[in-house]
């Protein structure tokens, strides 16, 4: 059987069979390099835990700072992300502070690439202040509302199959990835911006399973405030970098098979933050998966 029919029935094969959550697959190589996956172990077979966490760290890059001044102390975030981040600062444990130690809470969205102030506390007369902080946020702005718009393929070549669509059994069940689409296809395929928006984030350093999930991607931010994250890209095919703006059809990565997949296809994921929670959003393309060939495929 061709390698790209035996993809296209095992992914197939995953997607009916698997029914229950974050359940635990076993991987197997034959002697001819051959990968396969089943739901029951076999001799030789290692385990592949599946997980949903297909969100990036932002570690370092989102800061609680504080800074004392006479008599009191302040704080502030700065975001050096080129997407808004909501935050929220705990401020508890407080002793002696001006107006009284009850637990003070501030809520805010601090803008692309910048500082905000969210909070000054003041030392009462008589003794040190203290006091404790809970520092957290999420990706985008909650006050932004989704536009309609149906998304052109993300992807050159074709025609290509869905292997994996939306609230599938097989990974596409939490929040963050209940409406993402898995589509079949070779590594190398060239990957396209399907809507215009900043680049925010990438990954284009993982081979193959590597330490994240996603393994390498690219995630759009839209006018609307949606995003759009194009999953298991090839190693070192990312062609955009941080900051960027890209218009619809621009040239993005090629598809790869890094991360937690199973084999060679594109995860395309749109989402938004919903209230301290990215989580994905249904979406439409703008005509169906598997019809006519795309003749447009070539070198991105």
């Amino acid at each position: 059987m061709p390698a790209a029919a035996r993809l296209l029935l095992c992914c197939a094969l995953l997607s009916a069979s698997v029914s229950s959550f974050g359940m635990t697959l076993y991987r197997t190589t034959d002697d001819f390099g051959v990968v396969s996956y089943s739901d029951r172990p076999s001799p030789g077979a290692k385990t592949f835990t599946l997980r949903e966490p297909m969100l990036e760290r932002v570690d370092g890059q989102v800061r609680l700072q504080t800074e004392p001044f006479p008599g009191g102390v302040r704080f502030f975030v700065r975001n050096d992300l080129y997407v808004p981040m909501e935050v929220e600062l705990r401020i508890d444990k407080l002793a002696n502070a001006f107006g009284g130690n009850a637990p003070r809470i501030v809520r805010s969205v601090v803008g692309p690439r910048s500082t905000k102030v969210l909070s000054s506390v003041l030392a009462a007369p008589g003794g040190p202040l203290k006091y404790a902080s809970k520092f957290q946020y999420a990706m985008g702005d909650p006050v932004q509302r989704s536009q309609g718009y149906r998304y052109p393929f993300p992807w050159k070549g074709g025609p290509f199959r869905l292997t994996q669509g939306p609230n599938g059994r097989f990974s596409h069940f939490g929040a963050k990835g209940r409406y993402a689409m898995d589509i079949a296809m070779p590594e190398g395929t060239p990957i396209i911006a399907a809507r215009a928006g900043v680049v925010v984030k990438i990954e284009n350093n993982q081979t193959g399973r590597g330490t994240n999930p996603a393994g390498n991607f690219v995630r759009i931010l839209h006018p609307d405030g949606t995003m759009g994250v194009y999953l298991h890209l090839m190693r070192g095919s990312v062609v955009v970098r941080e900051g960027q703006q890209v218009g619809l059809g621009q040239a993005l990565a090629k598809s790869g098979n890094t991360g937690n997949s199973t084999g060679p296809h594109l995860h395309f994921v749109v989402q938004r933050n919903v209230g301290f929670a990215l989580e994905s959003i249904p979406f439409q393309f703008d005509r169906p998966i598997g019809g006519l060939p795309d003749f447009t495929a070539g070198n991105p």
